[in-house]
């Protein structure tokens, strides 16, 4: 007999939506934990930061990271492989062109 872990403030679908907060759905998972991964802070901190979610919610998120690392770790992944390819395909603004010739940049 397996027993399946319910994490009560998480809520995913199916396979191919991203985990989220059941009460904020637009709040996904990955968000939370890339403040932890980026700024190594821990969940009171997070609920300072983030006053519109719950210690258990921020709770259970991490939770979640923990026991889906490879899942959580891999939609911060592909995010990001978006934001390069983004960034690669935008030009500069005006301003920073300016700024890098003056080499204030």
């Amino acid at each position: 007999m397996t027993s399946q872990v319910v994490y009560p403030h998480i809520e995913k679908v199916n396979n191919d939506q991203a985990a989220h907060f059941k009460r904020l759905p637009r709040v996904r998972i990955a968000q939370i934990v890339m403040d932890y991964l980026a700024y190594g802070w821990s969940v009171e901190e997070m609920n300072r930061q983030h006053p519109y979610l719950t210690l258990g919610e921020l709770h259970a998120a991490m939770a979640y990271y923990f026991d889906h690392q490879e899942e959580i770790d891999s939609e911060i992944r592909s995010e990001w492989s978006e934001v390069e390819q983004c960034k690669d395909q935008t030009s500069l603004s005006p301003f920073v062109i300016r700024m890098r010739a003056s080499g204030l940049l």
